[in-house]
């Protein structure tokens, strides 16, 4: 049965993901397009409206475990030129389109920081505007960054296995590519289910857990003031008492 707190906490936390990786399809198919191929304008992806990107599964997914994916952007190599540079560009587009979503994300949280912005943190307080805003801010920066270091991983279908392979002379593309198709998703797939699925023994493994600790939450702080950081900070405690979403 479905509660307020459950509805409020998937609003919070989906709308920002479900948007995040339409920008993301956008980035790849506008990129694709700048390098002379139509094909994802033919299909209608050139579009920032996230219908044209989502994915059934993928967003249920998100709803359910807070895990999803869009649909890949169909892209036709042999139309991009320069194309060993036009490969490269429409790969990135996605993971900086990400990085730019979370620098924006900082700078309204250092604007609001520095305005004086505050969260009510006393006993009983309501729940106010501004602590959603501050938090739904801090989990759409802290989500396209990691958003940005998932795909940047050079692991077949991730963009960064396109552009570890146009950074490889041609004779060696063939081995590469052959590798990623046979073992690039299993790779994957056991990076991100095997330590879940072994419980505390997995935590030794978890590899991308350890990557993400090292990248998103680092660089995210790198990317706000220390106001902004005391608002989240605030925020982040505040709605741990209102909801156990957050706890």
């Amino acid at each position: 049965m479905f509660t307020t707190e459950m509805i409020f906490g998937v609003v919070l936390t989906a709308v920002p993901i479900l948007l995040s990786l339409s920008v993301h399809e956008f980035a790849h198919a506008r990129t694709a397009l700048a390098f002379g191929d139509p094909t994802a304008k033919a299909m209608g992806r050139c579009t920032l409206n996230p219908l044209a990107h989502l994915d059934p599964i993928g967003t249920l997914a998100i709803m359910l475990i807070g895990f999803g994916w869009a649909r890949p952007v169909p892209i036709n190599p042999a139309n991009l030129h320069p194309r060993r540079l036009g490969n490269i560009a429409v790969s990135a587009a996605g993971p900086l389109s990400n990085l730019a979503i979370a620098a924006v994300c900082a700078g309204i949280l250092h604007i609001l920081g520095a305005t004086g912005a505050t969260i009510d943190n006393r006993a009983g307080a309501s729940l106010a505007v501004i602590d959603v805003v501050v938090f739904v801010l801090m989990y759409t920066g802290l989500i396209n960054l990691a958003l940005m270091a998932f795909n940047l991983l050079p692991l077949f279908p991730l963009d960064g296995h396109h552009i570890g392979r146009e950074m490889l002379p041609w004779h060696r593309q063939g081995p590469y590519m052959r590798w990623q198709l046979q073992y690039g998703r299993w790779v994957l797939l056991g990076a991100l289910f095997i330590p879940r699925l072994l419980g505390p023994m997995g935590r030794s493994l978890n590899v991308l857990g350890w990557y993400f600790g090292r990248v998103v939450f680092p660089l995210f702080g790198m990317m706000m003031s220390d106001r902004a950081l005391v608002l989240v900070t605030n925020a982040l405690d505040k709605l741990h008492g209102f909801s156990p979403l957050f706890r």
